[in-house]
């Protein structure tokens, strides 16, 4: 006959066992975005609108995140108007990331971003990194680095570039070191501001501008549909699959590089436990064989770092960028 104290002692084990993993689950999930969103600080097409993408296919790939990620576009200031909403209108939102580039840091180390420093996010993670280019329209005269340097020597404001940032930003200033390397004055380039990549290449498809600046992960598309023709890569080497017959400047004898890492930030006054959230799911997802497919389908090198390591990373980078600034008399503070 079945002894009642032992069913009675193991319903007890099971049930604790149960609310153990109950626990243990609701302490895991603690944090976990309602509505999840990634705001990416410009129009649609651009490397803002790709680094969204990546976080958004690249948690559901993973089974990280199992509610869907919208995208938000919030143009404006190359990322300044996300980051002072986020800042000053928006600092708890916990269900929020917003998507930053080198050339983000770049900004803050100028004042561009207004009253705010790098140290007024929380800098969330980093999931990739590529290069900075320049190319011209497949129809384009301009076939090498050599041949748009000597344009530029002929007469400086016949070039024109365009990019999706003002003057001083990322891609402008790897056209003033390029321009720099070329013996020009970078002041006397024709450079045409735009909001984002994407509205850059849609200018150079139009030939309404001669060259544009961006990152290479934002021209993959471009280059497959041949519209497009990269004259180099600010890279140290070549990259690797269909990048791979693309020169370097440093190749064609302009030593010019320009790494351009992608990543996220949330406001300062998300709960750590939020905070906490969303960098263990990054983690993870970094991890994971799945997301380093996307990443390099998207033309992305890896590159891993998240909650304080990537604090620490921000804080060097951007104090070596105002120096840099400082070279080419771009600080406004």
């Amino acid at each position: 006959m079945p002894n009642i104290k032992s069913y009675a002692t193991l319903t007890a084990a099971l049930a604790a066992a149960l609310t153990l993993s109950a626990c243990q689950e609701k302490a895991a999930e603690a944090g976990a975005p309602s509505k999840p969103e990634c705001i990416a600080p410009a129009k649609p097409g651009g490397g803002f609108d790709l680094t969204c993408k990546l976080a958004q296919s690249g948690l559901k790939d993973t089974k990280q995140l199992d509610k869907p990620m919208r995208v938000t576009y919030m143009p404006g200031g190359v990322g300044a108007v996300a980051y002072n909403k986020i800042v000053a209108n928006d600092a708890a939102n916990d269900n929020a990331i917003v998507a930053f580039s080198t050339g983000s840091l770049l900004n803050l180390a100028q004042g561009k971003f207004g009253q705010y420093s790098e140290k007024d996010v929380r800098w969330l993670a980093a999931v990739g990194t590529d290069y900075g280019m320049v190319a011209v329209n497949s129809e384009s005269p301009l076939k090498n680095l050599q041949d748009l340097a000597d344009a530029l020597k002929k007469d400086p404001k016949a070039i024109s570039f365009g990019a999706g940032g003002s003057v001083g930003g990322q891609d402008w200033l790897q056209t003033a070191m390029l321009a720099r390397a070329a013996g020009v004055n970078p002041k006397d380039m024709t450079y045409v501001a735009l909001e984002g990549g994407g509205e850059a290449v849609t200018a150079l498809l139009g030939n309404h501008i001669s060259v544009v600046s961006a990152g290479i992960a934002e021209m993959g598309p471009h280059i497959e549909s041949g519209k497009v023709r990269v004259l180099a890569v600010f890279s140290p080497e070549r990259l690797d699959g269909k990048l791979k017959d693309i020169p370097t400047a440093k190749e064609q004898g302009y030593a010019v590089e320009w790494p351009v890492i992608r990543g996220y930030y949330m406001g300062p006054k998300v709960s750590d436990a939020a905070y906490q959230w969303w960098k263990t799911h990054f983690d993870a997802m970094l991890k994971d064989p799945k997301f380093t497919e996307l990443r390099a389908n998207r033309d992305l090198l890896p590159f891993a770092m998240t909650g304080d390591e990537l604090n620490q990373y921000v804080l060097k980078t951007t104090e070596e960028m105002r120096a840099l600034s400082n070279e080419f008399e771009l600080n406004q503070k």
